[in-house]
């Protein structure tokens, strides 16, 4: 999956819409969306710019290393090995994602470290966790 593919996605499933309700708001096609989703290569740019408006957003060039979307699918409530721009290394798991509400978009993570991840299952409270800024981080991999 790729950047415009999760975050399509994830703002979808934000909204509580589905594909084809996703589809008719856009003018484009289900399968489109489908695909869209899937990360399909073909897709024609004009139809996701579309898509994205819809969401606020446009299409525009962008450095990020990390894609926050792929985070949030892929690493969320799973042991995790995050290795910050600073060379420390953390090993936890993430448990939630933090959103700039006027930017629209995963800007930190709300983390538990190993060490307090016990503490934590029995008794959740925010004093055992951290944030990690988006931003800050360089590497992340699977326990």
């Amino acid at each position: 999956m790729n950047n415009i593919s999760s975050f399509i996605r994830f703002q979808r499933k934000k909204l509580g819409i589905t594909q084809e309700e996703l589809a008719t708001k856009a003018g484009v096609g289900v399968r489109f969306i489908r695909e869209l989703e899937q990360g399909k290569s073909s897709l024609q740019l004009d139809k996701v710019e579309q898509v994205l408006h819809l969401f606020g957003f446009q299409l525009t060039p962008n450095k990020q290393r990390l894609d926050p979307y792929d985070i949030f699918w892929n690493y969320i409530n799973k042991g995790v090995k995050i290795t910050l721009f600073n060379k420390v290394i953390k090993y936890g798991i993430i448990i939630e994602e933090i959103i700039d509400k006027k930017e629209n978009k995963i800007i930190a993570w709300k983390f538990v470290p190993n060490n307090n991840a016990i503490l934590y299952q029995r008794k959740p409270d925010d004093k055992l966790t951290e944030i990690i800024t988006h931003s800050d981080i360089f590497l992340i991999e699977n326990q």
